[in-house]
């Protein structure tokens, strides 16, 4: 039936008209208000003591460390504009999201890895911390994953949330809202 259809026009993930009963409303949101909860949370826990591990644990003076801080920080605002790019022009929001958070959560298990697993941890003493050359290349490798993820899911998760309700259903304007409440 014509009603159990969108009627924007929107489309599902095999580019046929999206079927309102089995795909949309809060069946995705969850996932998307969940991912982006992660998310956040995930950059703003580690940016808050970013300087402080740079400074203590790769041996990087304030100075170095808070414009180490601050490019990795600008990178995570500047991605997004990639991320934007290639939805648009070729893939669609889903895969980017996708695509994207995996790039994401490779970069944060890498920053994980580097704090806890003992040879990509520099190691300490009571004079301070020697990283290797190896190590810090690795820690702004995982930081630079974690900013690319960034690009693709910033730009692209808050209207892909408003692609899960029919602008043209009074119903699901109400749920719309909702959803940008929670968001």
């Amino acid at each position: 039936m014509a009603e159990d259809y969108a009627s924007d026009g929107t489309v599902n993930s095999h580019n046929n008209p999206a079927n309102k009963n089995k795909t949309r409303k809060w069946k995705a949101c969850c996932y998307i208000l969940g991912n982006e909860c992660c998310e956040r949370l995930a950059y703003y826990g580690m940016s808050t003591n970013l300087v402080n591990y740079l400074q203590i644990r790769l041996n990087q003076g304030n100075v170095t460390a808070s414009n180490n801080v601050t490019n990795w920080s600008g990178t995570c605002y500047i991605t997004p504009l990639i991320g934007a790019f290639l939805a648009d022009a070729y893939l669609g929001r889903y895969w980017i999201i996708v695509i994207f958070s995996i790039v994401y959560c490779v970069g944060m298990t890498l920053l994980t890895m580097i704090a806890s697993v003992e040879g990509l941890n520099p190691s300490c003493d009571e004079n301070g911390c020697d990283p290797t050359k190896p190590q810090v290349v690795v820690c702004f490798l995982a930081l630079y994953l974690i900013a690319l993820g960034t690009g693709g899911i910033k730009p692209c998760v808050s209207s892909f949330g408003a692609d899960q309700f029919d602008a043209n259903d009074e119903a699901e304007k109400k749920k719309k809202s909702s959803f940008f409440n929670w968001f």
